[in-house]
């Protein structure tokens, strides 16, 4: 039986158009909006597959709703990639000046680690050229790898991961790297690099995040359409007060405009 969410204050629900005020939600109300949510991203993938939009972008989604609703998906970024006949996919992140690709997304560090191969980092890397060179009209992309442990290894003295599977996939892809996380994304603000590869969730959410805070843009790689959407979760602990700040969903829809029209 699935907890209710631990919401104390009420919110405002939009049904008919009419805006009305209700308790927090129970949890048979979670697993109905998971599948009120499934529904929609569902239609929305059918209109862009069908070319009757252009891009669609999406809010975020409460995973505990839509893990209840039986969808089974990391994010939004896997769920679209099955729902487009199994491409994959790629997350980047995306504030003024920095575009941020991750190889791995909403996995423990440890089972990141597991997940860090340098054929994976090569395919996420040929995915990010692809789409700077068709979505964002880049004819030669530059991109650089970030380094998984400090000091890029430092010779195997802080492990061997940056020697043995980043530096192989970057000659692969003839991309810079591995660069440690503390200097590569100064560069790319400084206009060295196109897009940064980075080896696990938290380290490239938080470059974009400190980079433009309120700003980022979620852009699905990969998919046959452009998909945008804020870089944030729901936020559920002060939903109804009046407080969100809509900035990450202005530029999602701005973002997504921007690429259509390429």
């Amino acid at each position: 039986m699935l907890a209710d969410p631990p919401i104390k204050a009420e919110f405002l629900v939009i049904g008919d158009g009419t805006p009305r005020v209700r308790a927090a939600p129970s949890a048979w109300d979670a697993v109905a909006a998971g599948r009120e949510v499934g529904r929609q991203i569902g239609e929305a993938v059918r209109l862009a597959m069908a070319g009757d939009v252009q891009a669609i972008v999406t809010g975020p989604a409460e995973k505990r709703a839509l893990h209840a609703a039986g969808y089974d998906f990391p994010g939004h970024t896997e769920w679209l990639g099955a729902l487009a006949g199994g491409v994959e996919t790629a997350m980047m992140l995306a504030v003024p000046g920095l575009r941020v690709v991750l190889v791995t997304t909403h996995v423990s560090l440890r089972d990141a680690l597991d997940a860090l191969t340098t054929d994976r980092v090569v395919r996420i890397g040929e995915i990010t050229r692809a789409a700077l060179r068709e979505r964002w009209g880049i004819t030669t992309p530059r991109l650089a790898v970030c380094a998984v442990n400090p000091h890029a290894g430092e010779g195997g003295a802080f492990g061997t991961e940056d020697d043995t599977i980043l530096a192989p996939a970057a000659r692969r892809l003839d991309a810079v790297g591995p660069i440690p996380a503390d200097t590569v994304f100064v560069r790319a603000l400084r206009g060295e690099f196109d897009a940064v590869l980075a080896p696990y969730h938290d380290v490239g959410m938080t470059a974009v995040k400190v980079a433009g805070f309120g700003r980022g843009v979620n852009v699905t790689l990969g998919l046959p359409f452009i998909r945008t959407a804020p870089d944030h979760g729901t936020a559920m602990d002060i939903a109804g007060k009046g407080i969100a700040d809509p900035g990450s969903m202005r530029e999602a829809v701005k973002l997504a405009v921007q690429l259509a029209a390429r």
